[in-house]
């Protein structure tokens, strides 16, 4: 069985021969590629663009990598992609082309240019639900506020972002109304995607996680360290920074010692000037002041999956603050680890969390909810032990990476003999 993959980035055996920086992110399809790979009857193609003048390759652990040259942003529709799908596909001759996310327009170049061909969609995030939360409940003119020269010179102010999440938006919808086929894994990604094509032959898969977190460390009561939240990305405002700033002088009140940990680049520019910042950044770095919060809170940089699981262990709480999200890996990371969770209740992620059972669930804009919930877990021992306990047994089994291979080759399987 010949699979061709079509991924948003490269993998990072590809960007360390190229001499490029290894993409964050990703790390549940590593996890499933080497699976897969091992699998008897199973030849693994990947390919993905980058800003190259000529087709680079080269094989690794049994699978073979291609990278096409595209000059364009990837969201931008490339019909010269389109020759280059040809051509890969003539030699290739895959059985199934499984396109990982619906974001980046490069994958709906392959299916224009050659529409006999067996596809399936993996949904990722759904730009069409996203751009309905852009402002993520800040309201435009704070954001006309904090416009910084950076975001004017390089095109990037949060106005350009709406823009461009509506191409996005537009990409997305010609990949689920061309694509019949669609894998997911929750009831917001199924629902939603129904919404789009009815038509569409839905299979639910779960994801596997980056295997260091299978086999790592768990947290633990005596370990942990006191009153130190851990959140694992907030470089959009959809993520919901600013709510968890919000709640920080409620859970301060009750515990001044505690702490705000944030994996990812530190977007208030640290002692940068503020002029090369985003604007959003700009907006945090005045609410950090404004709130007082300036030694409650620390950006930690971009993070590797070893020292990811030591913060998660050190963490008295992770928290997931997004205004939306589909199935957040961070949170499966979490549990499966067993730290405590809090998470807002918004698009998969109650698929995930079973409020008061596994984690602690709030609604997204209620940034006093979540104080409290915080708060709550920071007063009860018992509380913080059972959840990580039931945390711990839920994801085991909801990326359990054999029955999601095993799962993912029954897909497979069904698209080869049923169309």
């Amino acid at each position: 069985m010949k699979i061709l993959w079509i991924t948003n980035i490269p993998f990072p055996e590809t960007s360390i021969l190229m001499g490029e920086k290894v993409a964050v992110g990703g790390g549940w399809m590593r996890s499933l590629a080497t699976e897969l790979s091992q699998k008897p009857g199973v030849c693994l193609y990947i390919a993905t663009t980058y800003k190259g003048m000529t087709l680079f390759r080269h094989q690794e652990n049994r699978i073979q990598f291609f990278l096409l040259p595209q000059s364009q942003k990837q969201f931008i529709y490339n019909s010269s992609l389109e020759i280059q799908w040809k051509k890969l596909l003539a030699e290739i001759e895959p059985d199934i082309i499984h396109i990982h996310g619906t974001e980046l327009a490069h994958g709906l170049a392959c299916i224009q240019a050659a529409p006999t061909f067996r596809y399936v969609i993996s949904i990722q995030g759904l730009t069409s639900v996203i751009e309905k939360y852009f402002y993520a409940g800040i309201r435009p003119f704070k954001y006309l506020q904090h416009i910084t020269l950076s975001d004017i010179k390089s095109g990037t102010t949060i106005f350009d972002g709406r823009r461009a999440i509506k191409v996005r938006k537009a990409i997305e919808m010609k990949y689920l109304n061309s694509c019949n086929h669609v894998i997911g894994r929750t009831f917001f990604d199924y629902s939603h995607v129904k919404s789009i094509n009815p038509e569409v032959q839905y299979y639910y898969c779960g994801e596997a996680l980056r295997p260091l977190f299978y086999d790592c460390e768990r947290w633990s009561l005596e370990n942990k360290h006191n009153y130190t939240i851990f959140m694992s990305q907030a470089y959009s405002q959809w993520k919901g920074l600013h709510k968890l700033l919000m709640a920080l002088p409620f859970i301060k009140g009750e515990y001044p010692r505690v702490q705000l940990r944030i994996a990812g680049a530190d977007i208030t520019g640290g002692s940068k000037w503020v002029q090369r910042i985003s604007g959003y950044g700009s907006f945090i770095r005045n609410l950090i002041k404004k709130l007082g919060l300036e030694e409650n809170v620390t950006f930690l940089g971009s993070l590797d999956e070893e020292i990811m699981s030591v913060e998660y262990r050190n963490a008295h709480v992770f928290v997931i603050t997004s205004i939306i999200e589909n199935s957040p890996n961070s949170l499966g990371e979490a549990q499966i680890i067993g730290t405590p969770c809090v998470a807002s209740f918004v698009g998969g992620i109650p698929d995930m969390v079973d409020d008061g059972v596994n984690g602690l669930m709030y609604r997204y804009e209620d940034h006093i909810s979540l104080a409290f919930k915080i708060i709550r877990l920071f007063a009860d021992d018992d509380l913080a032990v059972m959840l990580s306990a039931n945390g711990q047994k839920t994801a085991a089994k909801r990326h359990n990476r054999n029955s999601i291979t095993a799962r993912t080759l029954e897909i497979y399987e069904q698209l080869l003999f049923n169309s």
